[in-house]
């Protein structure tokens, strides 16, 4: 007689294990400790095998006949049920161990030592922020470009399409890992392209014109406030190196004797060398009073542990009256170039450009 639920909730168990039929080969089993498991009970290739079908009441009557019936269409195809579970459960554990999180990490361990440590962290972060929580956990070779550009979309959606497009271009990478790993065998990230609208990058202000350049020497050369950043203003337009590598500078690395400033560029991890002209050597000599002791050539405020805030510019040349649509002290590398043009017949005089070590 088939199972009812309310039977099944009336049953006690007893000291011996009670097998409550259904039909099909469906039976509850009562255990004397009073858990009651859903089994099946088939034949294949001449074999008696059973297999669970989980517990009640988390299983219901409803779901284990389902699961019965899922079983037997199995067998009539000629298809043991048991070992048809145990291979989707090893693909399932196979795709958790290839998802895209699990070879995104793999990748980013194996190739972040040899980046920039601030740039290993913005692109591990950018993946836990815009991507692992949509995406992560699927397996990297069924992944499909419409959910790669959903999850990039959403990025896009809050504004942020320059974020966008860099972390399309990180997946692609991570594609292209697990292709040469044996996880994927195609970058889906090629499909999207032309899928994100352009982006455009906008220079930062630059102060280029000869009138204003003068104006803007002048003031950087009149600050009042704090004598480090003001040697810091000064020097900034005598060697163009990127603002985090000039607040970063480090005694070690400066030899005044041979007028060299050796250091690693962060961006590239390329070494570099800083011809120091003579008023550099003039502005690091007299630095040496006030921070030679410390590591730091621009030590900070509180502490000379650490270098110099990378706001202490920017609230320089405000303090200045210079707006920060004017002049941004991120500007180096644009005002190198447009400078430089503009005054070639005196930049030999006032400033040396940085040359790769050979």
């Amino acid at each position: 007689m088939p199972l009812t639920d309310t039977s099944i909730r009336n049953s006690n168990p007893t000291e011996k294990p009670i097998k409550m039929t259904d039909g099909g080969g469906l039976y509850l089993l009562l255990n004397p400790n009073g858990s009651r498991w859903w089994r099946l009970d088939y034949r294949y290739m001449g074999k008696r095998k059973t297999l669970s079908m989980g517990v009640y009441p988390d299983v219901g009557l409803k779901d284990a006949r389902s699961r019965r019936d899922d079983a037997r269409k199995l067998l009539a195809s000629d298809v043991d049920p048991g070992e048809n579970r145990k291979s989707v459960k090893a693909s399932k554990t196979a795709s958790a161990a290839n998802s895209l999180e699990v070879v995104t990490r793999e990748w980013y361990a194996k190739y972040s030592k040899t980046w920039n440590e601030d740039h290993g962290d913005r692109i591990i972060r950018r993946f836990e922020r815009d991507i692992f929580p949509w995406i992560g956990g699927k397996a990297i070779a069924e992944l499909t470009a419409p959910e790669l550009l959903a999850a990039v979309r959403k990025i896009e959606d809050r504004g942020a399409l320059e974020t966008a497009h860099r972390a399309l271009g990180n997946c692609g990478q991570v594609f292209r890992y697990a292709i040469a790993t044996g996880r994927a065998t195609r970058d889906i990230s090629a499909d999207l392209k032309g899928a994100l609208p352009p982006f455009k990058s906008e220079h930062f202000a630059a102060i280029t014109e000869p009138k204003q350049v003068g104006a803007l020497l002048r003031a950087m050369d009149g600050y009042t406030g704090s004598e480090i950043v003001r040697n810091a203003l000064l020097l900034a337009p005598l060697v163009f190196v990127r603002p985090g590598e000039l607040r970063k500078a480090e005694w070690k690395d400066i030899d005044l004797d041979a007028g060299e400033w050796r250091y690693i560029v962060t961006k590239t991890n390329t070494p570099h060398i800083v011809p120091l002209s003579r008023q550099a050597i003039e502005i690091l000599t007299d630095l040496r009073a006030l921070s030679g002791d410390g590591r730091y050539v621009f030590p900070g405020a509180r502490t000379n542990g650490r270098p110099m805030s990378d706001n202490a510019i920017l609230a320089a040349m405000r303090r200045m009256g210079i707006e920060k649509d004017e002049m941004s002290g991120q500007a180096s590398g644009q005002w190198r170039a447009q400078f430089l043009m503009k005054f070639s017949v005196f930049a030999p005089t006032i400033s040396n450009t940085s040359l790769p070590m050979r």
